[in-house]
């Protein structure tokens, strides 16, 4: 339990630290939407995870204040060393009541593991530096075995619970997008999706999949330039504009029915289809995607490593182990397609090669006495031919 620290008052002579505007919310992938460079960030997240940390350091934020412990001993998760080595000050486990004291855009200031609002230190926590971030590293991987056995666990409890949609796809909803015999990109906002993205270009451009965004993962593709064909998700995540984008809208419900994205996608004059399903949203679109034919699935952001299944830190990523297994050899990671695939040449970049070697050819014989004597053959040549072709059209 983090120690709960009482205000303290007292005047301080203006001392280094850093000062800004503070963004609060206990979720960090809401707070990222609206964080801006130099400003400071206050989070409740436990065990800060590589794609949390990543979406922080993207927004260049002047420090991160965290209201839990950002490691707490379960795992090693590898977001406090992200934001550590890239400079980013990190107050760790100050406790839930900051959540309530500190309000959006107060000026603050961060100093050491002390935050103060004017003269007053509303709340107190660890700095974190290097040091302590690899001891607290070291001392998480010795509960690995413990995590382990719990995904295990957690894996036997999804296969009992969703064996019929795993085994023989009962439950999949119907759909009006075409995936029979396509190639489906399956697009997260999670693992280096920005620079996978950028990758496929010449795979999309030429295989022209059907395009599906998990959640957030839906602007992904349109901050790309691309219109998704399928969003599916809960919702909690995407733009208004994604969803009103023409695409089809599936929303991930609990097993009971309860969906909480349905309501916000029909006030926007959506009518979805609604996929009633244990595990994540991820599994959800892969399992559709194989459930209707896709002949290939491409998965982007995903997460493909045991390290990142446990890095998220949910237990629910158990039924994405399951999911993977379940859609088998039509499943393909971006990294993969991006280092096997190579782009076949166009006919207009064939068409370019040919008048360029042309070109090589028309100069290397117009260098020599011989080649322009020859090149002066071939005109003459030519003008007859054009002459008499022309004759015998008029």
């Amino acid at each position: 339990m983090p120690l709960k620290i009482p205000r303290q008052r007292a005047r301080v002579p203006d001392s280094p630290g850093v000062r800004g505007p503070v963004r609060v919310d206990a979720r960090t992938k809401n707070l990222t939407k609206r964080l801006r460079p130099g400003e400071i960030a206050v989070i409740d997240h436990q065990d800060i995870d590589k794609v949390s940390a990543e979406a922080l350091l993207a927004c260049r934020p002047a420090a991160v204040v965290n209201a839990s412990p950002s490691i707490s001993g379960r795992y090693p998760n590898l977001g406090p060393e992200i934001l550590v080595e890239a400079g980013i000050p990190l107050v760790d486990n100050v406790g839930r009541d900051v959540m309530h004291d500190l309000h959006e855009g107060q000026l603050v200031r961060v100093e050491g593991g002390e935050v103060w609002v004017e003269d007053t230190v509303v709340a107190r926590g660890q700095a974190f530096d290097q040091e302590l971030v690899q001891a607290a590293m070291t001392e998480a991987r010795a509960g690995l075995a413990v995590q382990l056995e719990a995904f295990a666990a957690n894996t036997m409890e999804y296969l009992r619970r969703e064996r019929e949609l795993l085994l023989d796809g009962v439950g999949v909803p119907d759909i009006t997008t075409d995936l029979e015999g396509k190639h489906a990109l399956i697009v997260v906002r999670g693992y280096h999706y920005k620079e996978d993205l950028k990758t496929l270009r010449s795979y999309i451009r030429e295989y022209r999949p059907v395009l599906v965004g998990v959640d957030g993962g839906a602007d992904a593709l349109v901050e790309e330039g691309l219109k998704p064909d399928m969003i599916v998700g809960d919702m909690d995540s995407v733009s208004d504009a994604a969803l009103r984008c023409g695409a089809e809208i599936v929303v991930h419900a609990y097993r009971d029915g309860n969906a909480p994205g349905l309501e916000r996608v029909r006030r926007l004059g959506v009518e979805p289809v609604v996929f009633p399903a244990t595990g994540t949203s991820e599994d959800v679109a892969m399992l559709l995607a194989d459930d209707k034919g896709a002949e290939l699935i491409v998965a982007v952001g995903t997460h493909a490593t045991l390290v990142e299944f446990l890095d998220k830190g949910r237990s629910g990523m158990a039924s994405t182990f399951l999911t993977r297994l379940r859609v088998g050899g039509k499943l393909v990671d971006a990294k993969g397609v991006s280092r096997l695939y190579r782009s076949r040449i166009s006919n207009l970049t064939l068409i370019f090669m040919l008048l360029v070697g042309l070109s090589a050819l028309f100069a290397a014989l117009w260098s020599t006495t011989g080649g322009r004597a020859l090149l002066q053959v071939l005109a003459a040549r030519w003008d007859d031919l054009w002459s008499f072709v022309v004759g015998t059209v008029t």
